[in-house]
């Protein structure tokens, strides 16, 4: 198999640094907006490529839109979900369809959710597009305490996918 490297993935996609972690790049953005909520326009939708590692997940954020994520490469990626009703699901994204694996999954919105790539494998890319289109408004990121406040049955992968502070 030629599985490229996360550097070429990275280098060739020119991926920067996430806040919620991983590496990203915006790559389509259409000029139509859409009115949401509370009379603010949004792009119809936001795409993004998006980098994951085992040292770099996507940390537990919640959007005011739902997202679809859609695996490209490298190894199989968990989309982790907290409920506002308290329970947790999970989901894997990966190319191996016999494993329970999907291409391609719809996070919906107000879902507090991260990612992170198996434990045997060294990154995932993906793509994540968000409609209505994503604007830093619509992004909450949540501390450990915050999640073990309301979600203390999930100790475990709160922290493992949570910031113990936010990051500047």
């Amino acid at each position: 198999m030629n599985q490229k490297s996360e550097k070429y993935w990275v280098q060739h996609l020119e991926l920067t640094p996430h806040p919620e972690g991983g590496f990203f790049k915006s790559v389509s953005q259409p000029a139509e907006m859409y009115r949401v909520e509370g009379n603010y326009e949004r792009p119809l939708y936001t795409s993004i490529y998006f980098l994951l590692n085992q040292e770099s997940p996507s940390h537990f954020h919640r959007l005011k839109s739902d997202e679809v994520w859609y695996f490209h490469a490298g190894d199989p990626l968990t989309v982790h979900m907290l409920y506002p009703d308290g329970h947790y699901d999970q989901v894997k994204l990966g190319d191996t369809l016999e494993n329970d694996e999907t291409l391609q999954f719809t996070v919906p919105k107000g879902v507090i959710f991260g990612s992170s790539v198996e434990e045997k494998g060294i990154y995932s890319l993906v793509s994540c597009m968000v409609s209505p289109g994503f604007d830093y408004e619509d992004f909450e990121l949540f501390t450990q305490a915050e999640l073990l406040e309301d979600y203390p049955q999930h100790e475990q992968v709160i922290k493992k996918l949570a910031f113990e502070t936010l990051p500047d």
